[in-house]
C-alpha cells in the first residue's frame, strides 16, 4: 500500500510539473517497476487509482495517457444569482438537462425547511448541468405546490428556477441556512455525473426565500463535482 501511494503521489507531481505531456504515453508497468523496484502489480493498481482520480486514460493493448485537464468553473456559492446566470457571466458553454420531476414521499426535513403541512404535496425536480456536454453539477429543487399549484405539469419544462419564480412575480432572492458537505459519489451520482468512486463532490443545501416576504420557495440541494471547480466563498 505504502509503495502505491509512493508511486502515485510521485506520478501526480510529474504530471502536474509537466513532466508527463497531454496525450502522451506514460512509462510502461515495466519500466516503472524496474525503476522504482516494486512490483508490477503495484504500478498496475497505482495506474488504476490514477485513472479513477481522471488524471490519466488507457488505451487497450497501448498503455496509459495523460488526461486533459478539466477547465476550472469559478463557483461562486451565493443565493441571489443563478447558476445559469453565472454561466453565462463567464461566457462558458453549458447546457441544462431536466431529468427529473415528481412528487416525493412525506420527508420530514424537506417538509419543515418549507414550512409546510404534511398534507401538502412537494415535487422535487433535477436539472443536470452540462459544459461541453460533459456533467458538471446536479441541482435538486425541493418545491411546495401550494407555493407554485402547476408545478407538477411546468417542472419537466424548467431549465432554470430563477426565471420561473420571475415569471410568477418573485424577483428578488435570497439563499439562507445553507451547509456545505464534502461527500463520495453514490452509484446514482457517479452514473449521472460520469465519475468514479474516488472524485469527492461538493454537496451544497440551501433555501431560497423571496427577499419582499420572506416566504421560502425552495429546498436545494446541489452536487458540485470538485475536479470541476474552483470556489468563491
Amino acid at each position: 500500500m505504502a509503495e502505491k501511494n509512493f508511486l502515485v503521489d510521485h506520478l501526480i507531481s510529474e504530471i502536474k510539473s509537466g513532466t508527463f505531456q497531454l496525450d502522451k504515453k506514460l512509462p510502461s508497468e515495466h519500466i516503472l517497476a524496474d525503476q522504482f523496484n516494486v512490483p508490477r502489480m503495484v504500478v498496475r493498481k497505482a495506474y488504476e487509482q490514477l485513472q479513477d482520480l481522471g488524471f490519466i486514460y488507457s488505451k487497450q493493448g497501448k498503455g496509459s495517457y495523460v488526461q486533459e485537464t478539466k477547465k476550472q468553473i469559478p463557483l461562486i456559492l451565493s443565493g441571489d444569482v443563478s447558476f445559469t446566470e453565472k454561466m453565462k457571466e463567464f461566457q462558458f458553454s453549458f447546457q441544462t438537462s431536466t431529468i427529473f420531476c415528481e412528487e416525493i414521499p412525506y420527508d420530514k426535513k424537506i417538509f419543515q425547511s418549507l414550512e409546510v403541512e404534511s398534507d401538502d404535496q412537494v415535487f422535487k425536480i433535477g436539472r443536470l448541468r452540462l459544459m461541453d456536454d460533459f456533467p458538471i453539477a446536479l441541482h435538486t429543487s425541493f418545491v411546495a405546490k401550494s407555493t407554485f399549484p402547476e408545478i407538477e405539469k411546468d417542472g419537466p419544462d424548467i431549465t432554470s428556477m430563477f426565471q420561473y419564480y420571475r415569471q410568477r412575480g418573485f424577483v428578488e432572492f435570497g439563499s439562507s441556512r445553507s451547509t456545505l458537505n464534502v461527500i463520495f459519489p453514490t452509484l446514482f451520482e457517479r452514473d449521472i455525473l460520469q465519475c468514479s468512486s474516488l472524485i469527492p463532490l461538493l454537496q451544497v443545501e440551501s433555501l431560497c426565500r423571496d427577499k419582499r416576504s420572506n416566504q421560502v420557495l425552495e429546498h436545494t440541494n446541489i452536487i458540485y463535482r470538485s475536479d470541476c471547480f474552483t470556489y468563491v466563498i
